[in-house]
């Protein structure tokens, strides 16, 4: 439980000083949000639980084709917002596009060989 708790105030408060930055700078807040914290954290409390080379290489591998999905949102969101649609919409509508993409991805991936 403790390392349960350890695990969630790190995230919560890398989350937090990302959002607290972009308030002031926000390229600088971006680019905090946009390094791979969570998935190197995650990297290190899975390796720290389970030691296993095999799983961090899938984990890994299929860490990176569960990225290039989320990314469209990223440009649609603004593009959305700068055409006058409100932010919930705009992140909602973003969200609903990573879904699907995320959906093809679990679908199509296996039929070239990716195990995710």
């Amino acid at each position: 439980m403790l390392a349960l708790a350890l695990k969630s105030a790190v995230s919560g408060v890398l989350i937090a000083v990302a959002s607290t930055l972009a308030r002031r700078y926000p390229g600088f807040g971006a680019l905090i949000a946009s390094l791979p914290l969570v998935s190197v954290m995650g990297m290190i409390w899975l390796w720290v639980e389970k030691p296993d080379a095999e799983n961090m290489a899938n984990h890994a591998g299929a860490t990176f084709w569960y990225v290039l999905p989320s990314l469209p949102m990223f440009l649609l969101i603004p593009a959305l917002l700068r055409h006058g649609l409100g932010f919930w919409l705009a992140l909602g509508l973003g969200c609903l596009l990573t879904i699907m993409l995320y959906l093809a991805v679990t679908w199509i991936g296996p039929r070239f060989g990716l195990v995710l």
